[in-house]
């Protein structure tokens, strides 16, 4: 048996302020449209879905969405100047062996901007 997609659901309350923030600030492409339901391609086979639901909590609690890359700098520089708002500023995080960041999305979703010092097995 093998597992071919991973696809992450979150809820949102607005979903056009979502997918603009999804598709034309992060560049993520549209997988799929579902209506009420969007999902957008990360990498690879992973993919996050964004449900619009009337009772989503505000703001969401324990999730952060972790988006790895080499240009963490770069990303940032690029969400900065979408006045995307920061939780984190780039630094070393020597404990985990990264360097990070951590943005705010529209729904209030952690976002984390991230590369690790080594490759993942």
């Amino acid at each position: 048996m093998t597992i071919s997609q991973q696809i992450t659901f979150l809820d949102t309350r607005d979903l056009r302020r979502t997918a603009d923030f999804y598709e034309r600030v992060l560049g993520l492409r549209l997988a799929r449209d579902q209506d009420t339901c969007r999902i957008y391609h990360v990498t690879g086979t992973a993919y996050v879905g964004f449900c619009e639901r009337a009772d989503t909590p505000v703001p969401p609690q324990g999730v952060v969405l972790t988006l790895v890359t080499d240009e963490v700098d770069r990303w940032c520089a690029r969400l900065r100047n979408e006045g995307v708002e920061f939780v984190k500023e780039p630094a070393e995080n020597p404990p985990y062996r990264i360097y990070n960041a951590f943005v705010r999305d529209p729904n209030g979703y952690v976002l984390e901007i991230q590369r690790f010092w080594e490759p993942l097995v």
